[in-house]
């Protein structure tokens, strides 16, 4: 993308600066006369239609065909964020409600909600917040004991010494040395690796079943899924404000909604997104087809990590249309993270 800042000159820039500011704010294809009418540029009308021929040229900005105007494409959009933005700090109030939102002592799910509603609230878009990562919690033992009617009692131990129980419903009745030899099998290969890891491996063992698999270690391989893999999928991350989204008329063509809202409920294109933003330091941000995903190809997503001691242990961000302030977003999900961090640790002093 920087090529384009290069072949620029500050003019340009300028011009395009106020471009996207003024469509980021009225929603309307911004004219050359309406830039001309803009005391702090001080340029004949003729100057800044060559500007606009220019700009559209470099793929910065587009005509919809029904207007004179232009708007910035997701080049313009993203050098408008890298380069030309000036973010705008929180007001008070804003501060406030976060601060006051996030202090409160509460588990941890009930913060995760707490922040994902806040983000939605405070920028009127949908706000979602990934749950700390499970990639942590390390398989230590686990043990099986018949119970009646085809359940089994799971016992597992996790890091240092949380135990956890469960009970599943197997597909037939296992006795209890079938059981030990499960459990048996199951901590010779993952005791010490994260649960998330176990998962995954899991998939891929039970997609290899080859021949060398025998009937024991598929039995095992079958519980243990039982064991992880249920509670993995439906609670990922929160998602707060989703409807807020429909009242942007850039977002409210039903098709776009249904494939967004599609991409929401089956949750692995966000989690891959967010995954992603996992690896950065802090506020990432996808624009339009960035992403990657057609369901997204007309929001942003901004998106910050956030820690715990000095750990990235999940995602925090906002998703809405291209067309966001983002000056006023990126400040907000920045801010979150911090408090976010800070509230699950409850160890820690006051981020800010």
């Amino acid at each position: 993308m920087s090529h384009n800042s290069q072949q620029l000159n500050d003019r340009s820039l300028q011009l395009l600066k106020t471009l996207v500011e003024r469509y980021i704010s009225d929603g309307q294809p911004v004219g050359s006369r309406s830039l001309s009418k803009d005391s702090d540029l001080k340029l004949s009308p003729a100057t800044i239609r060559n500007v606009m021929a220019d700009l559209e040229e470099l793929g910065l900005v587009q005509s919809p065909h029904t207007s004179a105007g232009r708007v910035p494409t997701v080049s313009g959009y993203r050098l408008f964020v890298d380069s030309l933005l000036t973010v705008k700090p929180l007001n008070t109030a804003e501060l406030t409600r976060l601060q006051s939102g996030l202090s409160v002592p509460q588990e941890a799910t009930e913060m995760i909600s707490a922040a994902s509603k806040l983000l939605a609230d405070l920028t009127q878009m949908a706000g979602v917040v990934t749950l700390p990562k499970r990639e942590i919690v390390c398989l230590r033992h686990i043990e099986f004991l018949p119970l009646s009617h085809n359940r089994v009692l799971v016992i597992f131990v996790t890091n240092e010494q949380e135990v956890h129980n469960k009970i599943i419903h197997t597909a037939k009745v296992f006795s209890g040395s079938e059981l030990q030899q499960a459990a048996n099998f199951l901590n010779s290969i993952y005791a010490g690796h994260s649960l998330h890891s176990v998962r995954e491996a899991l998939l891929t063992e039970l997609q290899d079943t080859q021949a060398h698999i025998n009937q024991g270690m598929l039995d095992a391989i079958n519980m243990a899924q039982l064991t992880f893999n249920q509670d993995s999928i439906k609670d990922d991350y929160v998602l707060a404000g989703e409807t807020n989204l429909m009242g942007f008329s850039e977002l409210s063509d039903r098709d776009r909604l249904r494939t967004l809202f599609d991409a929401f409920n089956q949750k692995r294109e966000v989690i891959h997104l967010l995954d992603q933003c996992m690896k950065a330091e802090g506020v990432q941000i996808f624009i339009g087809e960035e992403s990657g995903y057609q369901a997204f190809d007309h929001c942003s997503l901004v998106t910050s990590p956030y820690s715990v001691g000095n750990e990235i242990v999940g995602v925090l961000g906002v998703i809405g249309p291209t067309r966001m302030a983002y000056e006023k977003i990126i400040p907000f999900v920045d801010i979150t993270a911090k408090l976010l961090g800070a509230a699950l640790n409850p160890k820690s002093q006051s981020p800010l």
